[in-house]
């Protein structure tokens, strides 16, 4: 970002011989590249996949694999949930917000049961079971799971809970290595090759290429550090994913995310967007970030979770990366979890399918004052907390938060305390303004002729709330849009939301 002059576009006249050239020339081979790729190829498009990496992926194929459907799909409704496309879309606005695309979340919404009949034709396994425990993904190969809090509080008293994380079967799974990320993935990229895509690998995009009449006709690279030019005849799609680890953009765009881990690959580093910014591509939501938050599910369901202050701030029981948002850029940083002795072996005799959030207390005590004084909170400040936790617990009830009836019970001793301070990572959710046809927009509103985009190089559905499975979500979902949109130059959706 220090050096503009490499991301500003070639011009094509420039340019007296082409290393490569297809139709549709797509950067990134994630699952918005995929998605793209295969619905491009379906259109009629030869399509050519620039991917930096040694092969396909991206971050898509190390994540657990949620994709966040509903409205009634084939597997909510085996699974005896109801849900329809209008609860999905109240639930959307309440949680991911402020500010969200209101036009693309009733797209997205309205078209997720199609999405996921898409998904399984491409060959994508989901196994009817649910897995109903807190927990940040299933541990087994269940395929549905609550991933976005809308059975806690506030959700739950608003719109009526349907669990929508779907998360592709992957037996022997290993979290972070393989796992529904990479049963998502690999379905997709042998789809995409049965197709006629073509790839090509260790391949670094560096700047866009324009015609005399300002459109995009092609992507200047690099492989092994030889420059490579690459035509793209129908249009280019960025599927390059975040910025999360691109250091002076977190410090200009997301700067609560300074220090903090980037819960994304390292090949995120914002390319994508700061060559269409190069074209005057508009941004939307660079602030808004998912936080992961390093605590068990299972124990925080059951304890109490306070900030510096010895307060609580959240309900225990909901969404685990609500908790880390709540955490990060409300509380500044600052938590700890406190539970009795009874709660936290009933926590540890569960299953989890992440047990390094099991670590050992970094108190113990026999009282609250004493827990209270070990921890340096200021005197009475945690055992007003309980107290008043604990007089409505004994009836069952938590008022002040909402957390289920099912977690409530007062706070016994021995109690085991836990320094969670910065204990988050994240990554960015902000990028390229994009219409529903996944046409990249100008600052001026109007489209950028021949660039498309999807994926966390995009402000997708998400503005500042998250759940997980957003992103593999609205990535694949406006991918197939991209491709199609690319390959045809039709935009049938985007002239309808205009209508």
């Amino acid at each position: 970002m220090t050096d503009t002059a490499t991301v500003r576009p070639a011009r094509a006249a420039a340019i007296t011989a082409w290393d490569l050239e297809a139709d549709v020339v797509i950067a990134g081979y994630g699952v918005a590249g995929a998605a793209a790729a295969i619905e491009a190829a379906r259109a009629g498009a030869d399509v050519l996949v620039l991917e930096r990496t040694g092969g396909w992926g991206g971050a898509a194929s190390q994540a657990g694999g949620f994709i966040y459907l509903g409205g009634g799909t084939p597997l909510q409704r085996a699974l005896g949930f109801d849900d329809t496309p209008e609860n999905m879309e109240k639930f959307l606005l309440a949680a991911l917000g402020p500010g969200v695309d209101r036009a693309k979340i009733h797209d997205y919404c309205q078209g997720s049961v199609a999405h996921y009949e898409w998904l399984v034709a491409q060959g994508v396994p989901f196994k009817e079971e649910f897995w109903g425990e807190p927990g940040w993904e299933p541990p087994h190969d269940e395929g549905l799971m609550y991933s976005g809090g809308e059975n806690a509080a506030p959700f739950n008293e608003l719109v009526p809970p349907a669990p929508r994380g779907h998360v592709p079967r992957m037996e022997n799974k290993r979290t972070g290595a393989k796992g529904g990320g990479y049963m998502l993935m690999k379905p997709l990229t042998d789809t995409a090759e049965s197709l006629g895509v073509r790839a090509e690998y260790d391949v670094r995009i560096q700047r866009l290429v324009i015609d005399d009449a300002d459109r995009v006709v092609g992507i200047v690279a690099k492989r092994y550090g030889k420059p490579l030019t690459v035509r793209a005849r129908r249009g280019v799609v960025l599927a390059t994913g975040s910025f999360a680890y691109q250091q002076q953009m977190i410090e200009s765009y997301a700067p609560r995310l300074i220090g903090r881990p980037g819960a994304a690959i390292e090949e995120h580093d914002g390319i994508g967007i700061r060559i269409a910014q190069a074209l005057g591509a508009d941004l939307a939501h660079m602030d808004a970030t998912e936080v992961a938050f390093f605590g068990d599910p299972q124990r925080m369901a059951r304890g109490i979770l306070v900030n510096g202050r010895g307060q609580r701030y959240i309900a225990e029981d909901t969404y685990p990366g609500r908790i880390g948002q709540a955490t990060l850029l409300q509380q500044d940083n600052q938590a700890f979890l406190v539970l009795d002795e009874e709660s936290l072996e009933a926590a540890d005799a569960t299953e989890t399918s992440t047990p390094f959030f099991r670590q050992p207390p970094t108190w113990v005590a026999e009282t609250i004052e004493e827990l209270e004084t070990e921890m340096g909170l200021p005197a009475g400040a945690l055992q007003t907390t309980v107290e008043v936790y604990n007089r409505h617990a004994k009836d069952g009830v938590d008022p002040l938060l909402g957390k289920k009836p099912e977690w409530v019970k007062p706070i016994g001793t021995p109690l085991a305390g836990y320094d969670l301070r910065g204990m988050t990572a994240g990554f960015t959710l902000g990028g390229l303004r994009t219409d529903l046809d996944s046409r990249v927009l100008h600052v001026s509103g109007e489209p950028i002729a021949g660039l498309y985009a999807a994926g966390r190089c995009t402000s997708g559905i998400c503005a500042g709330g998250y759940a997980s499975g957003a992103s593999l979500g609205d990535g694949s979902f406006y991918g197939r849009r991209a491709g199609q949109a690319a390959a045809t130059g039709e935009t049938p959706h985007s002239t309808a939301a205009a209508n």
